[in-house]
Protein backbone atom coordinates (compact mmCIF):
# COMPACT_ATOMS: atom_id res chain seq x y z
CA UNK A 1 0.00 0.00 0.00
CA UNK A 2 1.14 3.44 -0.85
CA UNK A 3 2.26 6.14 1.38
CA UNK A 4 -1.29 7.98 0.65
CA UNK A 5 -3.03 5.16 1.21
CA UNK A 6 -1.18 4.58 4.62
CA UNK A 7 -1.30 7.50 5.88
CA UNK A 8 -5.73 8.19 4.97
CA UNK A 9 -4.44 11.33 3.25
CA UNK A 10 -7.57 10.83 1.18
CA UNK A 11 -7.54 14.63 0.29
CA UNK A 12 -4.22 14.38 -1.46
CA UNK A 13 -5.65 11.16 -3.36
CA UNK A 14 -8.57 13.16 -4.68
CA UNK A 15 -6.53 15.47 -5.85
CA UNK A 16 -4.35 13.44 -7.74
CA UNK A 17 -6.93 11.59 -9.70
CA UNK A 18 -8.26 14.39 -10.69
CA UNK A 19 -5.10 15.17 -12.30
CA UNK A 20 -4.43 11.58 -13.36
CA UNK A 21 -7.66 12.07 -14.99
CA UNK A 22 -6.68 15.17 -17.22
CA UNK A 23 -3.74 13.33 -18.10
CA UNK A 24 -6.42 10.61 -19.73
CA UNK A 25 -8.06 13.00 -21.48
CA UNK A 26 -10.80 13.85 -19.53
CA UNK A 27 -11.40 17.92 -19.05
CA UNK A 28 -12.78 17.50 -15.10
CA UNK A 29 -12.85 14.79 -12.53
CA UNK A 30 -15.73 14.91 -9.66
CA UNK A 31 -16.32 13.22 -6.75
CA UNK A 32 -19.59 12.46 -5.07
CA UNK A 33 -20.96 10.72 -2.12
CA UNK A 34 -23.68 8.42 -1.82
CA UNK A 35 -27.13 9.85 -0.26
CA UNK A 36 -29.28 10.85 -3.20
CA UNK A 37 -32.26 10.28 -0.72
CA UNK A 38 -33.79 13.84 -2.26
CA UNK A 39 -32.85 12.23 -5.95
CA UNK A 40 -35.27 8.95 -5.30
CA UNK A 41 -38.21 11.59 -5.15
CA UNK A 42 -38.16 13.24 -8.18
CA UNK A 43 -36.90 9.86 -9.92
CA UNK A 44 -39.98 8.18 -8.42
CA UNK A 45 -42.25 10.58 -9.72
CA UNK A 46 -40.99 10.46 -13.13
CA UNK A 47 -41.61 6.80 -13.32
CA UNK A 48 -45.04 6.59 -11.53
CA UNK A 49 -45.79 9.65 -14.41
CA UNK A 50 -44.63 7.01 -17.14
CA UNK A 51 -42.57 9.14 -18.88
CA UNK A 52 -39.64 6.33 -19.24
CA UNK A 53 -42.14 5.05 -22.17
CA UNK A 54 -40.88 1.74 -23.66
CA UNK A 55 -37.86 2.02 -21.22
CA UNK A 56 -38.36 -0.87 -19.35
CA UNK A 57 -35.01 -1.12 -17.50
CA UNK A 58 -35.36 2.30 -15.64
CA UNK A 59 -38.76 0.74 -13.81
CA UNK A 60 -37.22 -2.88 -13.51
CA UNK A 61 -34.11 -1.47 -12.27
CA UNK A 62 -35.81 1.27 -9.68
CA UNK A 63 -34.50 3.26 -7.08
CA UNK A 64 -31.27 1.29 -7.44
CA UNK A 65 -29.89 4.54 -9.71
CA UNK A 66 -30.15 6.64 -6.56
CA UNK A 67 -28.28 4.17 -4.88
CA UNK A 68 -25.10 3.34 -5.26
CA UNK A 69 -24.13 0.70 -2.51
CA UNK A 70 -26.91 -1.17 -3.39
CA UNK A 71 -25.57 -1.43 -7.30
CA UNK A 72 -21.97 -2.01 -6.11
CA UNK A 73 -21.97 -3.36 -2.27
CA UNK A 74 -18.93 -1.37 -0.22
CA UNK A 75 -19.54 1.79 -2.53
CA UNK A 76 -18.63 5.12 -0.46
CA UNK A 77 -17.63 7.31 -3.07
CA UNK A 78 -18.50 7.50 -6.76
CA UNK A 79 -15.56 9.70 -9.30
CA UNK A 80 -17.26 10.84 -11.89
CA UNK A 81 -15.56 12.44 -15.20
CA UNK A 82 -16.17 14.80 -18.04
CA UNK A 83 -14.98 14.36 -21.57
CA UNK A 84 -15.95 16.69 -24.58
CA UNK A 85 -16.90 15.20 -27.79
CA UNK A 86 -18.19 18.30 -29.70
CA UNK A 87 -16.46 17.48 -33.14
CA UNK A 88 -15.49 19.80 -35.96
CA UNK A 89 -18.91 19.06 -37.37
CA UNK A 90 -21.01 21.31 -40.27
CA UNK A 91 -23.28 23.68 -38.22
CA UNK A 92 -26.64 22.45 -36.84
CA UNK A 93 -28.77 24.93 -37.42
CA UNK A 94 -28.67 24.83 -41.47
CA UNK A 95 -28.59 21.55 -41.98
CA UNK A 96 -31.60 21.21 -39.14
CA UNK A 97 -33.26 23.82 -41.67
CA UNK A 98 -32.46 21.83 -45.16
CA UNK A 99 -35.01 19.56 -44.94
CA UNK A 100 -33.35 17.53 -47.97
CA UNK A 101 -30.52 16.51 -45.23
CA UNK A 102 -30.06 14.17 -42.35
CA UNK A 103 -29.32 15.58 -38.68
CA UNK A 104 -28.03 13.40 -36.65
CA UNK A 105 -27.00 14.38 -33.05
CA UNK A 106 -23.63 15.01 -32.68
CA UNK A 107 -22.41 13.16 -30.16
CA UNK A 108 -22.76 10.17 -32.54
CA UNK A 109 -21.22 11.19 -35.71
CA UNK A 110 -18.21 9.69 -34.65
CA UNK A 111 -17.15 6.24 -33.07
CA UNK A 112 -19.36 4.87 -30.31
CA UNK A 113 -18.34 6.69 -27.12
CA UNK A 114 -18.62 3.75 -24.55
CA UNK A 115 -15.80 2.23 -25.15
CA UNK A 116 -13.45 5.30 -25.61
CA UNK A 117 -14.39 6.29 -22.03
CA UNK A 118 -14.56 3.16 -20.31
CA UNK A 119 -10.86 2.37 -21.33
CA UNK A 120 -10.14 5.40 -20.15
CA UNK A 121 -11.93 5.21 -16.82
CA UNK A 122 -9.88 1.48 -16.52
CA UNK A 123 -6.85 2.91 -17.05
CA UNK A 124 -8.10 5.83 -14.03
CA UNK A 125 -9.07 3.04 -11.72
CA UNK A 126 -5.78 0.98 -12.12
CA UNK A 127 -3.77 4.13 -11.83
CA UNK A 128 -5.65 4.42 -8.22
CA UNK A 129 -5.21 0.75 -7.67
CA UNK A 130 -1.56 1.32 -8.16
CA UNK A 131 -1.30 4.02 -5.46
CA UNK A 132 -3.17 2.71 -2.90
CA UNK A 133 -3.22 -1.20 -3.14
CA UNK A 134 -5.99 -3.53 -3.92
CA UNK A 135 -9.29 -1.12 -3.74
CA UNK A 136 -12.56 -2.44 -4.91
CA UNK A 137 -14.00 -0.18 -7.80
CA UNK A 138 -16.17 -0.56 -10.94
CA UNK A 139 -16.49 1.38 -13.88
CA UNK A 140 -19.31 2.29 -15.65
CA UNK A 141 -19.91 4.24 -18.71
CA UNK A 142 -24.19 4.41 -19.36
CA UNK A 143 -24.03 0.59 -18.88
CA UNK A 144 -26.07 0.35 -15.57
CA UNK A 145 -28.55 1.61 -13.42
CA UNK A 146 -26.19 5.19 -12.70
CA UNK A 147 -28.17 8.75 -12.00
CA UNK A 148 -24.86 10.03 -14.60
CA UNK A 149 -26.14 13.60 -14.63
CA UNK A 150 -27.47 13.45 -10.68
CA UNK A 151 -23.83 12.07 -9.61
CA UNK A 152 -21.91 14.28 -11.64
CA UNK A 153 -23.80 17.70 -10.62
CA UNK A 154 -23.26 16.22 -7.04
CA UNK A 155 -19.37 15.85 -7.78
CA UNK A 156 -19.22 19.40 -9.24
CA UNK A 157 -18.84 18.99 -12.75
CA UNK A 158 -21.57 21.21 -13.80
CA UNK A 159 -25.46 21.66 -12.80
CA UNK A 160 -28.30 20.07 -13.96
CA UNK A 161 -29.86 22.32 -16.46
CA UNK A 162 -34.04 22.60 -17.30
CA UNK A 163 -33.75 19.91 -20.02
CA UNK A 164 -32.20 18.16 -17.18
CA UNK A 165 -28.86 17.86 -19.36
CA UNK A 166 -25.57 18.78 -16.92
CA UNK A 167 -24.35 22.30 -17.54
CA UNK A 168 -20.98 23.57 -17.28
CA UNK A 169 -20.04 27.23 -17.15
CA UNK A 170 -16.82 26.72 -19.17
CA UNK A 171 -17.78 23.80 -21.18
CA UNK A 172 -21.81 23.92 -22.11
CA UNK A 173 -23.22 20.65 -22.64
CA UNK A 174 -21.46 18.69 -25.44
CA UNK A 175 -19.44 16.25 -23.07
CA UNK A 176 -19.96 12.26 -22.01
CA UNK A 177 -20.10 10.80 -18.71
CA UNK A 178 -18.41 7.91 -16.88
CA UNK A 179 -18.14 7.17 -13.44
CA UNK A 180 -16.42 4.71 -11.14
CA UNK A 181 -18.07 3.55 -8.02
CA UNK A 182 -15.19 2.88 -5.64
CA UNK A 183 -14.76 1.67 -2.00
CA UNK A 184 -11.96 4.49 -0.91
CA UNK A 185 -13.52 7.36 1.52
CA UNK A 186 -12.25 9.92 -0.12
CA UNK A 187 -13.82 13.68 0.30
CA UNK A 188 -16.66 14.67 -1.87
CA UNK A 189 -17.14 17.77 -3.97
CA UNK A 190 -19.48 20.84 -3.34
CA UNK A 191 -22.24 20.75 -5.87
CA UNK A 192 -21.74 23.84 -7.92
CA UNK A 193 -24.97 26.53 -8.31
CA UNK A 194 -27.91 26.61 -10.91
CA UNK A 195 -26.69 29.44 -13.38
CA UNK A 196 -29.72 28.58 -15.36
CA UNK A 197 -31.39 31.65 -14.19
CA UNK A 198 -35.25 32.70 -15.90
CA UNK A 199 -33.94 31.67 -19.05
CA UNK A 200 -36.15 28.86 -21.11
CA UNK A 201 -34.76 28.36 -24.39
CA UNK A 202 -34.39 24.82 -24.48
CA UNK A 203 -38.26 24.52 -23.12
CA UNK A 204 -39.20 26.94 -26.35
CA UNK A 205 -37.58 25.21 -28.65
CA UNK A 206 -38.13 21.82 -27.86
CA UNK A 207 -39.57 20.44 -31.34
CA UNK A 208 -42.09 18.40 -30.18
CA UNK A 209 -42.75 19.85 -26.12
CA UNK A 210 -41.02 17.11 -24.59
CA UNK A 211 -39.52 19.18 -22.04
CA UNK A 212 -43.11 18.95 -20.16
CA UNK A 213 -41.63 21.40 -17.34
CA UNK A 214 -38.48 22.69 -16.28
CA UNK A 215 -36.03 19.86 -15.09
CA UNK A 216 -39.05 17.26 -16.08
CA UNK A 217 -38.59 15.66 -19.34
CA UNK A 218 -41.39 13.09 -20.58
CA UNK A 219 -39.04 10.56 -23.10
CA UNK A 220 -42.24 9.29 -25.16
CA UNK A 221 -42.21 12.72 -26.69
CA UNK A 222 -38.50 13.18 -26.78
CA UNK A 223 -36.84 12.88 -30.11
CA UNK A 224 -33.79 11.12 -28.92
CA UNK A 225 -36.28 8.79 -27.13
CA UNK A 226 -38.29 8.19 -30.25
CA UNK A 227 -35.65 7.87 -33.04
CA UNK A 228 -32.92 5.46 -30.96
CA UNK A 229 -35.10 3.38 -27.96
CA UNK A 230 -38.44 3.46 -29.11
CA UNK A 231 -38.63 -0.28 -31.32
CA UNK A 232 -41.95 0.04 -33.03
CA UNK A 233 -44.04 2.92 -34.66
CA UNK A 234 -43.40 6.49 -34.22
CA UNK A 235 -46.42 7.99 -33.06
CA UNK A 236 -48.30 9.54 -36.16
CA UNK A 237 -48.83 12.92 -34.40
CA UNK A 238 -45.32 13.33 -33.96
CA UNK A 239 -43.70 12.25 -36.89
CA UNK A 240 -44.24 15.42 -38.29
CA UNK A 241 -42.35 17.32 -35.31
CA UNK A 242 -39.16 15.20 -35.85
CA UNK A 243 -38.27 16.82 -39.35
CA UNK A 244 -34.93 15.63 -40.51
CA UNK A 245 -33.95 14.34 -36.90
CA UNK A 246 -32.73 10.91 -37.67
CA UNK A 247 -31.10 10.23 -34.75
CA UNK A 248 -31.24 12.01 -31.76
CA UNK A 249 -31.50 15.39 -31.58
CA UNK A 250 -29.23 18.56 -30.37
CA UNK A 251 -31.88 21.01 -30.12
CA UNK A 252 -31.80 21.99 -26.53
CA UNK A 253 -28.43 22.07 -26.70
CA UNK A 254 -27.91 24.11 -29.63
CA UNK A 255 -30.12 26.96 -28.70
CA UNK A 256 -28.42 26.85 -24.98
CA UNK A 257 -26.53 29.94 -23.81
CA UNK A 258 -23.86 28.63 -21.85
CA UNK A 259 -23.14 26.08 -25.20
CA UNK A 260 -20.76 29.56 -26.59
CA UNK A 261 -18.55 27.98 -24.08
CA UNK A 262 -18.12 24.39 -25.50
CA UNK A 263 -14.82 23.56 -27.01
CA UNK A 264 -14.28 21.13 -30.36
CA UNK A 265 -12.98 18.05 -29.00
CA UNK A 266 -9.52 16.87 -29.71
CA UNK A 267 -10.51 13.23 -29.54
CA UNK A 268 -9.75 11.46 -32.71
CA UNK A 269 -12.11 8.84 -31.79
CA UNK A 270 -15.37 11.73 -31.71
CA UNK A 271 -13.96 13.45 -35.16
CA UNK A 272 -16.94 13.14 -37.60
CA UNK A 273 -16.99 9.48 -39.85
CA UNK A 274 -18.64 9.21 -43.02
CA UNK A 275 -19.46 12.82 -43.76
CA UNK A 276 -22.79 12.40 -41.20
CA UNK A 277 -22.82 15.52 -39.88
CA UNK A 278 -23.97 17.23 -43.64
CA UNK A 279 -25.51 14.31 -45.81
CA UNK A 280 -29.06 13.89 -48.10
CA UNK A 281 -31.77 11.80 -46.85
CA UNK A 282 -31.74 9.97 -49.86
CA UNK A 283 -27.86 9.20 -49.88
CA UNK A 284 -28.69 7.52 -46.71
CA UNK A 285 -31.83 5.91 -47.42
CA UNK A 286 -30.11 3.74 -50.19
CA UNK A 287 -27.88 2.32 -48.34
CA UNK A 288 -28.78 -1.71 -47.74
CA UNK A 289 -28.48 -3.73 -44.82
CA UNK A 290 -24.53 -4.51 -45.45
CA UNK A 291 -23.35 -1.01 -45.85
CA UNK A 292 -24.92 0.25 -43.40
CA UNK A 293 -23.06 -2.73 -41.03
CA UNK A 294 -20.21 -1.53 -42.74
CA UNK A 295 -20.39 2.16 -42.54
CA UNK A 296 -21.81 1.66 -38.60
CA UNK A 297 -19.55 -0.55 -37.70
CA UNK A 298 -17.75 1.04 -34.25
CA UNK A 299 -20.71 3.67 -34.24
CA UNK A 300 -23.16 4.28 -31.62
CA UNK A 301 -26.15 4.22 -34.43
CA UNK A 302 -25.36 0.27 -34.76
CA UNK A 303 -27.15 -0.54 -32.16
CA UNK A 304 -30.52 0.46 -33.59
CA UNK A 305 -30.05 -1.68 -36.54
CA UNK A 306 -31.20 -1.29 -39.96
CA UNK A 307 -34.83 -1.46 -39.83
CA UNK A 308 -35.27 1.18 -36.99
CA UNK A 309 -32.57 3.22 -39.09
CA UNK A 310 -34.84 3.23 -41.88
CA UNK A 311 -37.77 4.00 -40.71
CA UNK A 312 -35.98 7.08 -39.01
CA UNK A 313 -35.13 8.09 -42.57
CA UNK A 314 -38.33 7.22 -43.52
CA UNK A 315 -40.25 10.13 -41.64
CA UNK A 316 -37.34 12.14 -42.55
CA UNK A 317 -38.20 11.84 -46.30
CA UNK A 318 -41.89 12.43 -45.26
CA UNK A 319 -40.80 15.58 -44.12
CA UNK A 320 -38.87 16.54 -46.69
CA UNK A 321 -39.40 18.35 -49.93
CA UNK A 322 -41.24 16.43 -52.77
CA UNK A 323 -38.29 16.24 -54.93
CA UNK A 324 -37.92 13.63 -57.92
CA UNK A 325 -34.93 12.42 -55.74
CA UNK A 326 -37.13 12.13 -52.24
CA UNK A 327 -40.38 10.33 -54.39
CA UNK A 328 -37.93 8.32 -56.21
CA UNK A 329 -36.48 6.89 -52.68
CA UNK A 330 -39.74 6.60 -51.39
CA UNK A 331 -40.88 4.23 -54.44
CA UNK A 332 -37.62 2.32 -54.10
CA UNK A 333 -39.09 0.69 -50.70
CA UNK A 334 -42.30 0.86 -50.99
CA UNK A 335 -42.59 -2.87 -50.83
CA UNK A 336 -39.86 -3.27 -48.39
CA UNK A 337 -39.41 -6.70 -46.37
CA UNK A 338 -39.58 -4.66 -42.99
CA UNK A 339 -43.88 -4.43 -42.08
CA UNK A 340 -41.92 -1.28 -39.68
CA UNK A 341 -40.06 0.52 -43.15
CA UNK A 342 -43.28 -0.23 -44.76
CA UNK A 343 -45.76 1.30 -42.33
CA UNK A 344 -43.35 4.68 -42.18
CA UNK A 345 -42.68 4.80 -46.36
CA UNK A 346 -46.38 4.78 -46.73
CA UNK A 347 -46.73 7.38 -44.36
CA UNK A 348 -44.38 9.58 -46.12
CA UNK A 349 -45.53 9.18 -49.42
CA UNK A 350 -49.18 9.92 -48.44
CA UNK A 351 -47.63 13.26 -47.04
CA UNK A 352 -46.42 13.60 -50.48
CA UNK A 353 -49.70 12.95 -52.28
CA UNK A 354 -48.51 10.04 -54.41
Amino acid sequence: MSEVAANHDYARLADAIKAWGRELGFQAVGIAGIDHAAAEVGLREWLAAGFHGEMDYMARHGLKRARPAELRPGTLRVISARMNYLPQAAAGWPVIGAPDKAYIARYATGRDYHKVLRSRLVKLAQRVEAETGTQGHRVYTDTAPVLEAELAARSGLGWRGKHTLLLSRDAGSYFFLGEIYTDLPLPADAPVTDHCGSCSKCLDICPTGAIVAPYRVDARRCISYLTIELKGSIPLELRPLIGNRVYGCDDCQLVCPWNRYASVSTEPDFRVRHGLDDVALVELFYWNKGLFRERMAGSAILRIGFERWSRNLAVGLGNATGSAAVVGALRSRADDPSPLVREHVAWAMQRHGI
